[in-house]
């Protein structure tokens, strides 16, 4: 196996010392390699598709020890990344912006390369050959490093000298090469000009305005063991080819990724939700793994782990913390939701479903290693996370007032799945949380209690905290959603709605048309920290129909104004939008527009959410034959949409349009004023897989 020289950015003078041996294998590094048989051997087990999505062309590869994301960035900001599951690494090349917009093109599909650096340790990564027809491209920033840290130059333009390197050139190459600050892994970037003309770090177009490159790109972390397809799915998953493609490139023995090319790695919220939401098609082994990820990274109090820090971004948290190059995974522990979300997703699989129910007692009697070395059962995990949920949740049941919710932790804005800064337009009690998932988990508590399972780990007071939770659940359930009612009248409705729609230019004689005789009646978004409601209107309804049991004739009243035209209500015929601010001050609204990341957008799981909510309330017994007949006519109205969406389906989010007097799809990090890009593929944007529409 042909060896790649190293070179750090900490020495400058070894880098150039060894630029002469480095060139005499540029040329493997840019396609004789792969020529001489360092591609992976193609097997019946690889993974190989295309998404092309907005200014995204995305190629995906997953092939033995291999699995890369490639993004071709086209538009006035050209850029080529590419990410990687193994560590959460990436390398990405930005270039200077261009006087015209151009696109991407590949020849084909991502091609397995493996190589050995100067040390004798393993690389692997992919290489591809892709064109774009401009007159020159200028090399502004290269980073080889963590997701992370290029999340963040793609965000904030600003990259640690601590990381950065500058590409060595050699005839018609450029190659960036460098080590992990701890030295221990190298990763590897290279461009190589097939068609056109490199000089220094300038590309130039042949006479035919093209340029054409070979990108690759290889990572020295260690790579992660995909689930195998007869561990993933069963056969009653719907057919669908794009999503499988995404969940089978997401889901590794280790962990579910949340999403790619930005969320390579373990977020705990992404994977609880799409583990729930999936479930009737995942085989044991996959949800399995799901749930045993969150367990052993809760934290010492039981709180589940929101998201990881792993590869170089850990390395550099620990110099930042205690001056080690500790790769140690750093956990974040700030989001609230996911602490009540475990409980009812694990009694779902350990009470609810017959496989669950045969597995419960080996899964959870089953030993982990913690991130710290420590081992225990899984268990003792589950009751570290139920004692917290009792803690937290018991002032309320005793004075239930808004001072007694939970709230986002102090001094942080975000704490639930709408985590950008404006997400909860302000809010420190979230809807979701209090009136939902608070409530789920003490319900799952006394269930799991009763079930006998949880005997073997209790320690003493275990049992007579559980005893509680049963009542705990009932005082949540009466009194916390009501804290959340927003009434508009008809007479402001109708004034909200037309101002409205004249600000974002759009019609309003759907929207008045179809205006419930009550008004706009939904659930706050949040309340803020004065005990307020943050007035806009939210998909998170959905969760009330998904994990809990609703009175319902309220759940009637809600859903008619949710299930409305936009913008009295949230459908579009572009997609469910998982904000409506028409109630709140201009201020709100301008924040949660259709270019932020949580405003008058779509998410494809917000969508799966309430359908499968919609579906989980109609299999109720007890509902009059006046709300059956209003849930049915929603559900069919959602699953116009979500068909004519299911395109988009395995994206992260989507933002619309209004032409000619229709909304359309715009995807979302197309327009300049979008807060950010969406991933193309997204865990939990796979929960398709699970639903079926009404028949």
């Amino acid at each position: 196996m042909n060896k790649l020289l190293t070179a750090t950015v900490h020495a400058p003078a070894v880098f150039n010392r060894r630029m002469a041996a480095l060139a005499a294998f540029i040329a493997l590094l840019a396609g004789a390699a792969v020529a001489a048989g360092s591609d992976v051997p193609v097997d019946d087990a690889s993974l190989s598709y295309e998404v092309n999505e907005g200014l995204n062309l995305n190629l995906f590869l997953q092939q033995g020890q291999v699995a890369a994301h490639l993004v071709l960035r086209s538009g006035k900001e050209p850029r080529v990344l590419v990410a990687f599951p193994a560590g959460d690494s990436g390398a990405g090349v930005w270039f200077e912006p261009l006087a015209e917009a151009a696109s991407w093109t590949s020849s084909g599909p991502l091609r397995a390369v493996t190589a050995l650096d100067d040390k004798g340790r393993s690389l692997h990564g992919v290489t591809a050959e892709v064109a774009i027809r401009v007159p020159e491209l200028r090399i502004r920033q290269g980073i080889l490093s963590s997701v992370r840290m290029l999340r963040d130059y793609q965000l904030l333009g600003t990259v640690s000298p601590s990381i950065a390197a500058q590409p060595s050139v050699h005839e018609q190459s450029l190659v960036w090469a460098r080590e992990r600050l701890d030295g221990a892994v190298s990763y590897r970037l290279s461009l190589e000009v097939l068609h056109g003309t490199l000089s220094g770090e300038h590309i130039e177009a042949d006479a035919d305005g093209r340029i054409g490159l070979r990108v690759s790109a290889l990572t020295g972390e260690t790579p992660l063991s995909p689930l195998p397809a007869s561990e993933l799915l069963t056969s009653q998953a719907v057919p669908d080819g794009s999503a499988r493609n995404a969940l089978s490139f997401l889901a590794y023995q280790e962990k579910l990724l949340a999403g790619s090319w930005r969320f390579d790695t373990y977020f705990g919220r992404d994977t609880l939700m799409s583990v729930r939401l999936l479930m009737p098609v995942l085989q044991p082994q996959a949800i399995e793994a799901g749930l045993d990820s969150v367990l052993t990274r809760l934290s010492p109090l039981g709180e589940v782990a929101h998201e990881e820090d792993i590869g170089e971004r850990a390395v550099v948290d620990h110099l930042a913390a205690d001056g080690s190059s500790s790769p140690a995974p750093v956990f974040d522990y700030k989001m609230i939701d996911g602490n009540y979300l475990l409980a009812p997703v694990i009694a779902a699989w350990l009470l609810d479903d017959a496989r669950g129910r045969a597995r419960a007692s080996a899964f959870l009697g089953a030993r982990d290693e913690r991130p710290d070395g420590a081992t225990r059962t899984r268990g003792a995990a589950l009751l570290d996370n139920l004692r917290y949920v009792l803690d937290h949740a018991r002032a309320f049941s005793i004075q239930p007032t808004t001072r007694f919710l939970i709230a986002l932790k102090p001094g942080i804005s975000v704490g639930e799945w709408r985590d950008s800064e404006t997400g909860l337009g302000g809010g420190r009690y979230p809807y979701d949380v209090d009136a939902v998932l608070v409530p789920a988990a003490l319900e799952a508590a006394a269930r799991l209690q009763s079930s006998g399972l949880l005997d073997p780990y209790e320690q003493p007071g275990d049992r007579e905290r559980l005893s509680r939770a049963a009542a705990m659940a009932l005082v949540w359930r009466q009194r916390a959603p009501a804290l959340f009612d927003v009434l508009i009248g008809h007479g402001a409705a109708v004034r909200a709605i037309a101002g409205y729609a004249a600000e974002l230019r759009l019609p309003a004689h759907d929207a008045l048309g179809a205006l419930p005789a009550q008004g706009l009646r939904f659930h706050a978004l949040a309340l803020d920290a004065a005990g307020r409601p943050v007035r806009v209107m939210n998909s998170d309804e959905g969760f009330a129909l998904l994990f809990g049991h609703p009175e319902a004739v309220a759940m009637d009243r809600h859903l008619a104004t949710l299930m409305q035209p936009f913008p009295a209500g949230l459908m579009t015929g572009a997609g469910l939008l998982v904000a409506n601010p028409v109630a709140c001050a201009p201020v709100l609204r301008a924040q949660l527009d259709r270019n932020a990341y949580h405003g008058t957008v779509i998410w494809s799981w917000q969508q799966a959410l309430m359908a499968a909510g919609l579906a989980h309330q109609l299999q109720r017994e007890d509902l009059p034959g006046s709300v059956r007949t209003d849930l049915l006519r929603w559900q069919r109205g959602l699953w116009d949409v979500i068909r004519a969406t299911q395109s988009m389906q395995s994206s992260e989010l989507w933002s619309w349009t209004f032409v000619s007097g229709r909304f359309a799809v715009a995807p979302f990090g197309v327009a300049a004023a979008d807060a950010d890009e969406s991933n193309a593929a997204q865990l939990w944007s796979t929960v398709y897989l699970a639903l079926r529409p009404p028949s």
